[in-house]
């Protein structure tokens, strides 16, 4: 299978599957001399493992992560490192009534259209179940851009119609909901939205917001490799992302230039910005202030309410789907999202370095 891999100057593989053994994850550049334990890993991870809240899927795992190679007496070493993650809680019998049909909204029919066959069970390699391996990977990835002065958070903007305005954020709250919402009045509503939606067998979509401080100007490309592009091409990876703005993003379309231009100043020799419209790129390269994305989740696809499909041998039927599921992906995801803009951050900062040869020659003179 092509496509399992991320990144070219530090490169991540996932593998695994949903209810196959084990899923991991293999790191390729990152450099040595970082420390580095299975409990800072595991912090990320357990933002986005299961059974966190009755928001959440309510499959048992503990998502615990063991470190096979890659590090040495707490210190990383250069080489490939090695992370995973065994599933202990997996229910195979709750798809059994899918396996010759495909569920709306999944890549069932895509899947199979692609390969011929699919694993049936959870999805597999299309299971949300594989986003461990970049939330592993994102972890080490920020700790990384902490060394830097880099730091990334990212938060439930919006659950539904409930959407938390700026002006009311309060970051410090972020961690004290069960959304991940900036605001504990306004996840108070979202909980009583979700309620309403989990007593209809429905599900519920919503979007993140993603931002970044301390981001040096300069990094990204100016024509295909731009950091925007780049940084959208990571987050629609994620399964069900289905759009990515950044800065003033759609609405810029109806701003005019005198107000979405940002306007510099400088002050005891630094330049910055008036506003940030841009979300901190500008020409495909980071313009040194705060960079700003949001992506839009759509609802859970794995819902009870009954649903027109089709068998694999093209036969009309109704269907429900059984198991557990999550009523909404947006709270488990926040951390993925995080992780694939760490992800992107790190690969483009780590090419950087060779963009101008006086900083080559200023690392390599004797």
């Amino acid at each position: 299978m092509a496509g399992s891999y991320f990144g070219n100057s530090f490169r991540i593989t996932t593998w695994g599957e949903s209810h196959g053994p084990a899923i991991g994850v293999v790191i390729d550049g990152c450099p040595s001399g970082l420390a580095l334990s299975a409990k800072e890993i595991q912090c990320f991870l357990d933002r986005r493992k299961p059974g966190q809240s009755r928001y959440t899927t309510q499959r048992n795992e503990s998502d615990q992560v063991e470190i096979l190679s890659g590090v040495f007496e707490g210190r990383t070493t250069g080489t490939p490192i090695s992370l995973i993650v065994r599933n202990q809680d997996q229910r195979s019998k709750d798809y059994g009534n899918i396996a010759s049909c495909y569920r709306p909204g999944h890549a069932d029919f895509t899947f199979d259209s692609k390969y011929g066959f699919r694993d049936y069970r959870g999805g597999g390699r299309s299971s949300g179940r594989e986003t461990i391996g970049r939330v592993a990977a994102g972890a080490i990835a920020s700790k990384l851009l902490a060394e830097m002065g880099i730091t990334i958070m990212a938060y439930a903007k919006s659950i539904g119609p409930v959407t938390v305005p700026t002006s009311e954020y309060h970051l410090t709250e972020i961690m004290e909901n069960a959304l991940y919402m900036p605001n504990n009045t306004y996840a108070g509503q979202a909980e009583i939205y979700l309620k309403e939606c989990m007593e209809r067998q429905d599900s519920s979509g919503g979007i993140i917001e993603c931002t970044v401080h301390g981001m040096p100007a300069g990094i990204g490309e100016p024509v295909f490799e731009k950091l925007d592009a780049s940084l959208a091409k990571a987050v629609m990876s994620i399964g069900a992302v289905k759009g990515v703005e950044i800065g003033d993003g759609f609405q810029a379309a109806t701003s005019h230039g005198s107000i979405n231009n940002d306007a510099f100043t400088c002050e005891n020799g630094s330049i910055s910005k008036l506003t940030n419209h841009s979300g901190g790129i500008l020409g495909g390269m980071s313009d040194g202030s705060d960079i700003v994305l949001r992506a839009a989740f759509k609802p859970t696809p794995s819902i009870s309410q009954v649903q027109q499909t089709v068998t694999t041998t093209s036969e009309n039927i109704d269907l429900s789907i059984h198991g557990r599921h999550d009523p909404i992906i947006v709270p488990r995801a926040v951390v993925v999202v995080e992780s694939m803009v760490a992800l992107t951050l790190i690969d483009l900062l780590f090419a950087n370095m060779s963009s101008r040869l006086d900083k080559i020659l200023s690392f390599y003179k004797r």
